[in-house]
Order: structure tokens, then C-alpha cells, then sequence
């Protein structure tokens, strides 16, 4: 797995903070997260979730909502709805990078966000709720005796997970007009809740009335034992993996690459400085820097691809020579480094019940493949005529 930062547009134009958690393989499916009320994009639930969900094959994009974590923007300033614009923000970032996203996930308020944005994301197929409320004013009761000074005030510093927040009259009146029955009922996608009885934050009733009001396709999940923030690693993971196999049934596998065989076409994603999409015939992968030369480290590098490159060549080609020679060759393993700048040493490890002779051919056909052939010999980088101009 791999996670790249990314940076864009919010609702209110200021810069959104996020990660974009990425599968090692191919992305089977892009997925947008929706954190709780006044976390962030890195809380427990959150990053656990995400990776969780790339490990599976699902790209996870998870950001802070303005005026929180990392994003711009101030706090005091949001409502509901602008939460919502965010949302859709974020999915359309997704769009230009690496897909728009087929699967939403909300958790706590996050679940109520995603329910009101999914019908301005076309591209969304399935809606996962976590431990979320029926109703966005169900927040106010978080507000205890402020929400007074706030409707007396216009604006009142709230203490809420340890931390203040300055929340504003506007933001308890757009809370209070969210129609989210309505939301719900003409959701048009398949819908996921997930529930913890024991929580003690959002009531697991609030699960029932969601579930109550959507249409079919609707599953529930019972979290029984977990917390209402899943602090517990186990409980996380419990719910990345039944999320991937229930979304499973509404996503399209990612399709593979058309590119021509024999031809390797390269593209930047813009989902992290240097990352690059690589098409290689039917197939695709990703290619970055290291962090040390600015990238992301999303994936492998471009001299790292051309030591795999040899070192794969090098395999099969005396894999091909032993068993066309019947040589009883167990196993072949290359291990490649880079020494300075024009060195690279490669070494060749096999088993199997082998002659000295045997060995010593094996050897000589290793530096005879393709590969290795073409990097030691001179070779010609042809570039094709410019194209016309004017």
C-alpha cells in the first residue's frame, strides 16, 4: 500500500488537505471518506479504514473538511451544507486524477454528509454509513448549554473532543432545515449501515430510522462491541473488510489496460508530485520518486522498473534454458543493486541438484538475455518527427 497528499479546491475555494490511500496492484475501485464531526482525515477511524480498504484493491480518498486538520479555511464559518460542497469537491478531484469515486463512506456526522452529497455525485454506486445519525440536529446535543449562548450571541467557543470550536448561529439553522428522511428514501444506491449497539455517542436507534427510510438494496451491519470512534484496531479492520465485500457487489472491477501490446505508455495522475500511471500492453502500475527526490514513494522508481526489467529478464531466460536442456534447476532468485552511477551487480542464486558445468552455463546465459543484451550494448532512443505546425 501507498498514500500520496493531495491538495484542492474546497466548497468555499479555500485549499483542502488530504490522502490518497492507493492498492500495491491495480485499484479495483476508488472510494471517498467522510470523517466524523470536527475529527479530521487522520483520525483512528479514518486512516485505519482507508488502509484497510487499500490493501483490498479500493483507492481511498480521505481529506479535512475546511477549517480543520491540515485544510484552510475557518471552522466558524462551515455548516452542514458546506460540508456537503466539500464532499462533492473532493469527488471531483478524484475525477480528474484517478476516477471519480463508485463507493461513499461516512462515519458519524461524515455518514449523514455522504447521504446528502450522493445524488450530486453521479458516479457513486454504493453508500456505507458508520455509526451515523438519522438526523443532522441530532450535533446539538454535543452543544450542551452553548447552543444558548450561541443562539443569544450569534457565535459561541464550544469544547467538544478535548478541543474549541467556534460554532455560529448559521451553522445550527442549516442543521436544523437538513431534510434527510427525504435524502434517504430517494438515495437511488445501495446503502451499507453500520452500527455499534453500545454507542453511546449516536444511539444505535439512529441506524434503524436510516435503514427504515431507504429503499432496496439495504444491508445492516451490527458493530456489536465496538466503539463509537473504533479506536480498537480489530473493529476497523472488521469493518474494512465486510465494507470491500459488500461494495463488491455494486462496483465494477477496474478494466484492464488496452493499451497496444509491446508499447509502454506513461502519464502523469497528478495525485502526487512526480506519481505516474504506467500502461504496459494490458496491464498498469504506478511509478514515483522516493521521498528523498521530492516524490510520494507510491510506488516503484524509474531505475528500481529497470532492475526489475533485468532482473526478470534474466529469470525467465535461464529458466527457459534449463528446462528446454532439461537441467534440473530448482529455483532461480536475482538480486540487483545500483553501485555509483554506471554499476549496477547482479547476482544469481541456484538451486537444484546442478554440475559445476551446469552451473557455470546457467551463468553464461544470464548475461545473455535480452535485457541484459540492449543495456550493455549501444542503443538508439529514436524519437518520431514533430508533428506538424500551424
Amino acid at each position: 500500500m501507498n498514500h500520496t497528499k493531495v491538495l484542492f479546491p474546497g466548497s468555499g475555494g479555500e485549499p483542502l488537505a488530504g490522502r490518497l490511500e492507493l492498492p500495491s496492484g491495480p485499484v479495483a475501485a476508488t472510494a471517498l471518506f467522510a470523517h466524523c464531526f470536527t475529527c479530521g482525515k487522520d483520525s483512528v477511524a479514518a486512516a485505519r479504514i482507508s488502509r484497510e480498504l487499500a490493501a483490498r484493491g479500493v483507492a481511498v480518498l480521505r481529506f479535512d473538511f475546511t477549517g480543520l486538520g491540515d485544510s484552510g479555511g475557518d471552522f466558524a464559518n462551515t455548516t452542514f451544507t458546506s460540508n456537503v460542497g466539500d464532499l462533492v469537491c473532493a469527488a471531483g478531484h478524484l475525477r480528474e486524477t484517478i476516477g471519480a469515486p463508485s463507493i461513499l463512506i461516512g462515519h458519524s456526522l461524515g455518514g449523514a454528509a455522504v447521504l446528502a452529497a450522493a445524488n450530486l455525485i453521479p458516479e457513486a454506486k454504493a453508500v456505507v454509513t458508520i455509526g451515523a445519525p438519522a438526523d443532522t440536529s441530532h450535533v446539538e446535543h454535543l452543544l450542551g448549554s452553548s447552543r444558548a449562548e450561541i443562539e443569544a450571541s450569534g457565535v459561541a467557543e464550544v469544547v467538544l473532543a478535548g478541543r474549541p470550536f467556534r460554532i455560529r448561529e448559521e451553522f445550527l439553522a442549516d442543521i436544523r432545515q437538513q431534510d434527510q428522511h427525504e435524502r434517504i428514501a430517494g438515495l437511488r444506491r445501495a446503502l451499507l449501515v453500520m452500527h455499534a449497539p453500545q454507542d453511546e455517542l449516536v444511539g444505535v436507534e439512529n441506524a434503524r430510522l436510516i435503514y427504515d427510510a431507504a429503499r432496496h438494496p439495504k444491508s445492516f451491519v451490527s458493530l456489536d462491541g465496538a466503539d463509537h470512534l473504533l479506536t480498537d484496531r480489530e473493529d476497523a479492520a472488521y469493518v474494512a473488510e465486510v465494507l470491500a465485500a459488500w461494495a463488491g457487489r455494486y462496483i465494477d472491477v477496474a478494466p484492464e489496460a488496452d493499451g497496444e501490446p509491446g508499447v509502454v505508455t506513461v502519464e502523469e495522475t497528478r495525485a502526487g508530485r512526480y506519481q505516474q500511471s504506467v500502461t504496459l500492453g494490458r496491464h498498469r502500475l504506478i511509478a514515483d520518486e522516493p521521498r528523498s527526490f521530492g516524490g510520494d514513494d507510491s510506488g516503484p522508481g524509474p531505475f528500481d522498473l529497470l532492475l526489475a526489467a533485468l532482473g526478470a529478464c534474466t529469470s525467465i531466460t535461464v529458466r527457459m534454458y534449463a528446462d528446454a536442456k532439461q537441467i534440473p534447476l530448482e529455483h532461480v532468485t536475482v538480486t540487483l543493486r545500483r553501485k555509483g552511477k554506471d554499476t549496477v551487480v547482479k547476482d544469481l542464486a541456484l538451486t537444484g541438484d546442478l554440475t559445476d558445468e551446469q552451473r557455470g552455463k546457467l551463468h553464461e546465459i544470464a548475461d545473455k538475455c535480452p535485457v541484459h543484451r540492449a543495456l550493455t550494448s549501444p542503443l538508439t532512443i529514436e524519437r518520431p518527427a514533430d508533428p506538424p505546425t500551424g
